[in-house]
């Protein structure tokens, strides 16, 4: 059966040989919307105007190449991102090469296997899906922060200089890219809870009563049980362990639950020093932003107390780094005191 028409996967087709273009009409018509062009500039044109999810480029045509157009398509900020398979009678392995360093994400070879062309197009299809759901889970997970932090913050541009700070931090204490990744994406969930705490205490401009401060604690675990439970890890496991444990101090002080020591999770532990500096090097309502020299001074200070000592010593020595990302989110009107 035919998949609606509105449903389908736009495809471009280029070829300049009609034969070549009716052989894949009849491979794929059944499941995509099919584009077609005989020339890379016609490509360029319709890539542009419509956007199509994927495109299937011969190599050796007249005039602009495969090679070139798809260097062309790469280089444009609109069609940058659409996969490119190239379908070519070329086999030689400096060919394929050439086709992936002109930004191909595959490389199919004539004659043309109907099975081989659809298994390849449902694959990057599918990739494209993937990376899809990824930025938007992404999105949705730093607006819900960024939700969190505008009741207590004008801008919201703490959540990005921390989680940045985090970063940071974890690739000097040993973290994999990925891994790092995970942790800047993860961050700015840490303060969510803040939604569950009522405007009188959360926004009061002065010191909270101690029935204050425990309704104030209570954040922590309401950001945990927002977020959720997810087996077998992942960015949002680690978005609640980071909400749950961030407030944890390394003598066993903290809350929400006395933690101490390396019983706090890594990323916990690499969030308090990121929230704590940001913080204190932050105008808010009730205080002037401190120096930098001051702030390291209250992180040192802390080595062992509230902060990991060896996680301190790594966030001082990336003092430059760290410099950079508060420079280049700025509050609008703040100035920043090199350290």
């Amino acid at each position: 059966m035919n998949a609606p028409r509105h449903a389908r996967p736009v495809l471009l087709i280029v070829d300049d040989e009609a034969a070549n273009l009716q052989l894949l009409r009849q491979i794929l018509q059944n499941d995509y919307a099919l584009l077609f062009a005989k020339d890379g500039a016609r490509a360029l044109e319709l890539a542009r105007q419509e956007r199509p999810a994927l495109i299937l480029l011969d190599v050796m045509m007249p005039g602009m190449s495969g090679h070139d157009a798809c260097r062309q398509l790469k280089a444009e900020p609109l069609t940058a991102a659409i996969p490119v398979i190239f379908v070519t009678a070329l086999n030689d392995m400096r060919d394929e090469l050439s086709g992936f360093e002109a930004g191909a994400v595959d490389y199919i070879t004539k004659p043309l296997s109907p099975a081989i062309v659809r298994a390849r197009v449902r694959t990057h299809l599918s990739l494209v899906r993937i990376d899809e759901l990824k930025e938007t889970r992404l999105q949705i997970v730093q607006r819900l922060g960024l939700a969190a932090e505008y009741k207590d913050n004008e801008t919201g541009l703490h959540v990005i200089r921390m989680s940045h700070f985090a970063r940071v931090l974890g690739v000097a204490a040993g973290l994999d890219e990925a891994a790092a990744d995970d942790l800047l994406h993860a961050a700015p969930m840490h303060d969510v809870g803040k939604i569950g705490i009522p405007d009188r205490i959360l926004q009061k401009p002065g010191k909270l009563d101690a029935d204050e401060w425990s309704v104030m604690q209570t954040h922590a675990s309401i950001g945990a049980d927002i977020i959720g439970e997810h087996a077998g890890g992942g960015m949002l496991a680690l978005a609640r362990e980071i909400a749950l444990s961030h407030h944890e101090k390394w003598d066993g002080s903290g809350y929400p639950r006395g933690l101490a020591g390396e019983a706090i999770p890594l990323a916990g532990r690499i969030v308090a020093v990121a929230d704590v500096f940001d913080a204190l090097t932050s105008v808010r309502p009730y205080k002037r932003a401190w120096p930098v020299t001051d702030a390291v001074g209250y992180l040192q200070q802390q080595k062992g107390l509230h902060f990991d000592g060896a996680l301190v010593d790594l966030f001082v020595q990336q003092l430059p780094a760290i410099d950079a990302i508060r420079l280049r989110w700025a509050e609008q009107g703040e100035h920043h005191a090199l350290a």
